[in-house]
């Protein structure tokens, strides 16, 4: 657990505790009261709700009965389906719930030693990127002398119930948890990386192919530890809730709890073409009415199964809201799958292990368009730069990135009507390779991934990009819209992310001394063909270097060809502006590197700004003789240095 842990209202539960042991009371929570406030912030209870601590509900109360399960859960009276699913998935995981419920010895009832008791527990979430202590004491909103929210099936057993209850101060109110996101619920229980996915928009119902990659991905998820869960959205007029004639409930969450592929006999059938048998476990937070389609629990499919198969997959007939189905019939019937990685970045692991970097930032207001940070999103094409930029770096040849964007936790503005999430997303441009100031206009850059814009918390997005820099600006989708967020990089080598802020060069006392740059030029140099033949196969191994002032920037070496992509972008802040710049080509040689030849470009800002194809020439006394190849490239300059 990190050391940087918060105390939500800075209530310190050892502390608490001691007091109320010593004064022989049991707490009563002053943050989070046993009232109505607590309980709605628009609507009315039905009927008087009584507050009542286990004591008062059975006579030996404790946290666990015989171990945690996903079977421990029932949903009660509010509408947080997605809530109990995604408890069900964290009760399959031990070290998860762990995290999320500290030295649960400690905080179990002691029947031998009632006087330790002081009807106080903690609890642990991940919030906005730091974990945080939840401190609740042990009133329960009931009716008739029975729990009306989450609960367990063994009557006295009241982990989920009090755990849903540091949830729910968390959000401000019971209420505020009805209608979410079991993927929210998930990342708060573990900082998980959370990835929406359509399965309607994707065609995963019908593209065989997709589907058997989906159903790779999410069992490589779920052996890792990952957590997934999945519901129908609910079509034009029919309503939450609604049964499907196969026994699902529409708008309704469900976890994930096995994903095999199934032997049938002693043989593992691999393919979709004599059985369908990649399997997938679902649970029902109700905690009843299951599937009743192929694979079934009473279904004739079984049969073909042998019994120690069964046992092996803990098959049960009991209608307990849990049940098998093929993986092809999940794709048909479900329309939305959120997966939860618990992204591996220890080193002491057998498993890939990831580079992270975390940000927190906000996009904020400001007349002063540099000042700016709320441009919305790529559309709004005048203020679309004027958003937060963060850099980072790609250092092998290509690498597997991941991107985590999320907005912050907007449930507790619901009492002021402005509970929803707002909907975000974000760019990245493959960017100089030198660049270290703001963009303030595209020109040479390259528009390589563009996240869905949706407004869920957390928008994410996986790429393979090839080496180099790039820019990830994350936006509200319309302009103006102030609140905060953090992103998050995960990357096989070190990425370097940081926050680009200056707009342009520091004028300092060295400026004095030595000159302040008074142009800015950026260079693509995007290919290079004709080359002079280096070596016996008739290829070359061509770089090209840039050079401007004292400075100087080599692209990477393009492999047995006279004819080179080379796509390299450059930036330079200019003190000499009659200074040229000097764009050469070599060839790549173990013991010397060999000159092929090199354009001298004067790059003012009336020069033209479109692409041009320059003959390459020779240097020194030979500058002006032509020799074979010819460069492609695009120069932009400017005596303004925001302009670029």
């Amino acid at each position: 657990m990190s050391s940087s842990m918060r105390l939500f209202r800075d209530q310190n539960y050892h502390e608490l505790k001691g007091q109320c042991i010593q004064q022989r009371r049991l707490f009563e929570d002053p943050e989070f009261p046993a009232s109505d406030e607590s309980l709605f912030y628009q609507s009315a209870p039905p009927r008087k709700v009584e507050w009542k601590r286990p004591k008062d509900l059975c006579e030996d109360p404790y946290l666990f009965v015989n171990g945690i399960s996903s079977h421990d859960l029932h949903q009660g009276t509010l509408g947080n389906c997605w809530f109990v699913a995604a408890l069900s998935c964290l009760a399959l995981r031990k070290t998860l719930w762990q995290q999320v419920i500290p030295d649960f010895n400690e905080q179990e009832w002691d029947p031998k030693n009632p006087e330790k008791y002081a009807g106080i527990f903690r609890f642990r979430f991940w919030c906005f990127g730091e974990w945080t202590e939840v401190i609740v004491d042990d009133l329960l909103p009931t009716m008739d002398g029975k729990l009306i929210y989450c609960h367990s099936n063994v009557k006295n057993e009241f982990w989920s119930a009090l755990l849903e209850k540091a949830y729910a101060k968390l959000a401000g109110s019971y209420e505020a948890l009805d209608g979410g996101s079991a993927a929210d619920a998930i990342v708060d229980f573990t900082g998980a990386v959370a990835e929406s996915i359509d399965l309607t928009q994707g065609k995963y119902g019908e593209i065989i192919s997709e589907q058997m990659k989906l159903f790779e991905d999410l069992l490589k998820v779920h052996k890792r530890g990952g957590l997934i869960s999945c519901s129908i959205t609910a079509s034009s007029g029919i309503p939450n809730e609604a049964e499907t004639e196969r026994g699902l409930i529409i708008g309704h969450a469900y976890s994930v709890t096995a994903i095999r592929k199934l032997r049938l006999g002693e043989r593992l059938i691999f393919s979709f073409n004599a059985e369908k048998l990649f399997m997938i476990r679902l649970r029902n937070p109700w905690g009843k009415r299951e599937w009743n389609g192929a694979w079934s629990d009473n279904s004739e499919e079984w049969k073909k199964v042998s019994n120690s198969e069964r046992k092996s997959l803990g098959l049960t007939l009991e209608n307990d809201g849990e049940f098998w189905m093929t993986f092809e019939d999940w794709c048909k019937n479900f329309t939305d799958v959120d997966i939860c990685r618990i992204v591996n970045t220890s080193y002491f692991s057998i498993h890939k292990t990831w580079e992270k970097k975390m940000m927190h930032g906000a996009w904020t207001k400001n007349s002063e368009p540099l000042l700016n940070r709320s441009g919305g999103c790529f559309d709004n094409k005048d203020t679309f730069l004027q958003n937060p930029q963060y850099i980072f770096d790609v250092k092998k040849t290509e690498d597997k990135v991941l991107v985590s964007l999320q907005q912050e936790d907007r449930r507790k503005y619901k009492k002021e009507r402005k509970g929803d999430n707002i909907p975000i997303g974000f760019e990245i441009f493959k960017v100089e390779d030198n660049r270290r100031y703001r963009l303030h206009k595209l020109t040479v850059q390259e528009r390589v991934a563009t996240s869905p814009y949706i407004n869920t918390r957390t928008v994410f997005l996986k790429r393979i990009l090839k080496q180099g820099r790039y820019v990830l600006i994350p936006t509200t989708y319309h302009p103006g819209i102030i609140t905060k967020f953090i992103l998050r990089l995960f990357t096989d080598v070190p990425s370097k992310l940081r926050e680009l802020r200056a707009d342009k060069p520091k004028m300092t006392c060295w400026n004095l001394l030595c000159g302040y740059p008074r142009r800015v030029t950026q260079i693509k140099v995007l290919s290079a063909e004709g080359l002079q033949m280096q070596d016996r196969s008739g290829g070359a191994d061509p770089y090209v270097l840039i050079k401007c002032e004292n400075q100087s920037m080599r692209s990477p070496v393009q492999h047995d060809t006279t004819s080179a992509i080379f796509d390299t972008q450059v930036i330079f802040y200019r003190k000499k502006i009659d200074s040229p710049i000097i764009i050469q080509v070599w060839n790549s040689n173990i013991l010397c590197d060999q000159f092929l030849g090199q354009a001298v470009l004067t790059a003012s800002p009336n020069d033209p700004r479109e692409q041009q194809t320059l003959q390459l020439q020779g240097r020194g006394s030979r500058e002006a003789v032509e020799v074979p190849g010819r460069i492609t490239v695009k120069v932009f300059s400017s005596d303004d240095l925001v302009e670029l």
